[in-house]
């Protein structure tokens, strides 16, 4: 009966140290699959980063940064102008208008 009794005992204990390890080892395949979507995220990055290179590679094909900022400052210099322009116009259009009155006694 002593015999019976501890293989039940050694039975428990090797029952108890299997769920243990059952649990452990659910716990590792939840942190490895967090890990691979980790992973797959990165990758996703490094695809975008790498097509951002390609496009900075195009871009700098067509015009390096130095040239692009030039061209952005003449691009306000030209809104600037114009609206300069506009304005002189519209000045111009309105001292017409009241000299052609003027000139026709419409006033």
């Amino acid at each position: 009966m002593n015999d019976a009794n501890g293989w039940d005992t050694y039975s428990k204990l090797v029952l108890q140290q299997l769920e243990t390890l059952a649990t452990g080892i659910e716990g590792l395949r939840s942190e490895l699959q967090n890990v691979k979507d980790q992973l797959v995220e990165l990758k996703a990055r490094e695809d975008r980063i790498q097509d951002i290179k390609v496009w900075k590679e195009k871009i700098d094909d067509v015009a390096s940064p130095p040239q692009l900022r030039v061209a952005l400052e003449e691009i306000e210099d030209l809104k600037i102008f114009k609206t300069r322009a506009v304005t002189m116009f519209m000045v111009v259009q309105a001292i017409m208008g009241i000299a052609m009155a003027v000139a026709l006694e419409i006033f």
